[in-house]
């Protein structure tokens, strides 16, 4: 492939003005050591000295001087090129050992990254005569070949040579000048103390380097096709040394036995590296955060308060309000007695949670805030849950003392397990969705230490539970709503409805998990489920005509009801939102080179909160058209079955669950601009204007 593109590029200058120098290539040089001027560059010879030993050595070295934003290239060009060559015709006992090849930089050539160098570069080249070899004047004749390249690429031909006298006894020289430089620039194997590793997994190689650290890193490797040369290297801080990550090439089917090239520290200091490479994932080591500890955990206590707010909550706090209301003649201490009960299923599930989220860290794999409904077990087993707890509801039979308390003796025991329960379902329910304030406080919590990350989703879980249990120990508050009566079982029956959608939704997030897709948008699972969301509407006009039986107007309103219910299924509009690409690092690094600001949707379809911003803010016509103002490239990371890239990618950002949104703006060197988790058309207007439209 890199040749392939090498040929093009060569094939693409003969079409340009400089095609008649390409035709028939000057060969320039008179046989000495230069300097000799060709198409953007001069070429020579130089030496550390004009004699040598029989025996001994001298250092010499081939020295470009170009012009301004032309390069040559390093021993791999990269995506293109080729390095420079020289080819030698030398008297009996002398020998001139391979070209050296100093630090290299990474050039971006449109989608294209080479390796090479700029301005000047020397390429070392030690000279050694034999021990035998006879004294007098010797001539070392060089035929030099170069590919110099900016926008086009020039090949080029050099005649050199170099004098020298070969002379008993003669002391070696030291060199100085671009010769002493550029054997400084050598890459040398790392120093004493330290340690190298290479881990490859699916998408990257992650080489880690202790005993040094450093603020940047590159790699280069020696052998071409075994990264994505154009993809950003990402630098990450590990207690006493360097990690670098780089994106496989998407040609590289198979690991490597070994990986063998150069790790550049800095533009003074390098290592020629070799390992081989293990197997496996390495989580990403999120970017330090502003993020106090303290800032932290009340970021989490807010974001829990907000959450009772959320689809997935709030029928079952608004279910234990309905309690409290049937129950405000109790005792105060058995009220807050639940209400502290309920507080404790909150926090033991909040721990299980915390629990396994670090035991998988710990295992060197990575899980985020609502993993488990990646589980199509889990899943079927919640819906079922839910589907059943909600026929109760409905008033098909009385569930007694349900995991609500509702109609349930507050004062008796297993009412106390009704109330731990109600909390172990308001945190199993809540896992779907996403509060403000939540995102940053997670990822912050899950790249911590243990300990501060028990006290951020404790704090969350606190949050959470509040609500509930401040009404527990202030029944007076209930007063504001309507004394109990017959209107209490009418408003269950209509809360059955959300919850019934509920499970509705967990059945089209199993279909998704079945589907083999990876992702959202499958045809015949949301079809499905349209038909589904017919049936429970269907339901509704059912239940008015049980409700208010032979009154013409509950016929008519049932009749609307029916006929909104059939549209739902029949009618299908034709989607003119824009197409989104599946996210891969790939992908997001080739818009970026090619300076495409791009807008990365992390999303679930077991996340509710994502769906939600999809339909009313994404999807959008403002929202849209500025999208397609921008040249926005929309990338979706669906994250409904588990991929380690796209968590990877989040603990980048120091995020660990979804909904979460992310603008690159089109530098290449911009940072991600995160946004918030809840979405409004405005937030989304203003973020594009800032990074897309400045």
């Amino acid at each position: 492939m890199r040749r392939l593109q090498t040929l093009f590029l060569l094939a693409l200058c003969a079409l340009l003005p400089s095609a008649p120098a390409i035709a028939q290539i000057q060969v320039v040089g008179d046989g000495g050591p230069g300097p000799a001027k060709s198409q953007h560059l001069t070429v020579e010879l130089i030496s550390a000295a004009n004699q040598i030993a029989p025996g001994g050595t001298v250092q010499a070295g081939l020295h470009f001087t170009l012009d301004s934003h032309w390069h040559v290239y390093w021993q791999n060009a990269g995506d293109s090129g080729e390095p420079p060559k020289i080819t030698w015709t030398l008297p009996q006992g002398i020998t001139a050992a391979p070209m050296q090849f100093s630090i290299p930089t990474r050039l971006p050539l449109g989608p294209l990254m080479d390796f090479g160098y700029e301005n000047s570069v020397t390429f070392p080249i030690q000279i050694t005569a034999a021990p035998d070899a006879k004294p007098g004047h010797i001539h070392l004749d060089a035929k030099v070949d170069w590919l110099v390249c900016r926008e086009v690429c020039i090949p080029g031909k050099a005649h050199l040579g170099l004098d020298l006298n070969v002379v008993p006894g003669a002391a070696p020289a030291a060199p100085t000048g671009d010769l002493a430089q550029a054997l400084s620039l050598i890459p040398r194997p790392p120093p004493s103390g330290t340690r190298f590793t290479i881990t490859g997994g699916k998408s990257d190689f992650v080489l880690t380097l202790t005993g040094r650290t450093a603020n940047n890193a590159e790699f280069y490797p020696f052998d071409q096709e075994q990264i994505a040369n154009a993809a950003p290297q990402t630098v990450e801080a590990v207690p006493g040394g360097v990690r670098l990550r780089v994106p496989r090439a998407p040609e590289l089917t198979k690991l490597p036995a070994t990986l063998h090239g150069v790790l550049k520290l800095s533009p003074t200091e390098a290592y020629d590296v070799t390992a081989p490479v293990t197997p496996g994932e390495v989580p990403v080591v999120a970017k330090k955060s502003s993020t106090s500890t303290l800032a932290a955990i009340g970021l989490a206590f807010l974001g829990g308060i907000i959450l009772n707010l959320m689809p997935c909550v709030f029928p079952v706090l608004f279910l234990k309000g309905l309690a409290l209301v049937q129950s405000s003649g109790e005792e105060r201490s058995r009220l807050r007695r639940h209400g502290l009960v309920y507080t404790l299923g909150i926090l033991v599930s909040f721990w299980i949670i915390v629990a396994v989220l670090l035991a998988l860290r710990s295992g060197g794999s990575q899980a985020g805030w609502g993993f488990q409904l990646q589980s199509p077990t889990f899943v079927a087993l919640l819906a079922s849950g839910i589907f059943f707890f909600t026929l109760s509801l409905a008033g098909q039979f009385e569930l007694g003392l349900s995991l609500t308390s509702v109609g349930g003796d507050l004062a008796q025991k297993p009412g106390y397990t009704g109330s731990f329960f109600t909390g172990v379902l308001a945190t199993v329910v809540a896992t779907p969705c996403t509060a403000p304030l939540m995102g940053a406080a997670i990822g912050f919590a899950l790249a911590q230490s243990t300990g501060v990350t028990f006290a951020v989703f404790t704090a969350l879980a606190l949050g959470l539970a509040t609500p509930y249990l401040a009404l527990s120990f202030q029944p007076a508050w209930t007063r504001v709503l309507p004394r109990p009566g017959p209107w209490m079982e009418t408003l269950k029956h209509l809360t059955a409805v959300p919850l019934f959608g509920t499970a509705i939704w967990l059945a089209w997030v199993y279909g998704y998990l079945y589907s083999g897709e990876g992702g959202v948008g499958v045809p015949g699972v949301d079809h499905a489920v349209h038909l589904l969301w017919c049936f429970l509407v269907l339901a509704i006009a059912g239940w008015v005509l049980g409700k208010w039986p032979a009154r013409w107007k509950s016929a008519i309103a049932a009749i609307i009801i029916a006929a909104i219910a059939l549209a739902i299924p029949l009618y299908q509009p034709k989607d003119t939102t824009l197409t989104w690409q599946p996210y891969s690092q790939q992908s997001l690094d080739q818009a970026r080179v090619q300076g495409h600001p791009v807008f990365i949707d992390f999303t679930a379809a077991w996340c509710l909160s994502c769906q939600v911003n999809e339909r009313l803010v994404l999807k959008s016509a403002e929202v849209q058209r500025e999208f397609r103002k921008g040249n926005v490239t929309l990338l979706k990371a669906d994250w409904t079955h588990y991929d380690p890239a796209i968590t990877s990618e989040l603990a980048s950002i120091n995020r660990s669950g979804v909904p979460t949104y992310v603008i690159y703006p089109a530098s290449k060197d911009a940072d991600a601009d995160v946004l918030p988790e809840l979405l409004t058309k405005q937030i989304v207007l203003d973020a594009l204007k800032k990074d897309v439209h400045p």
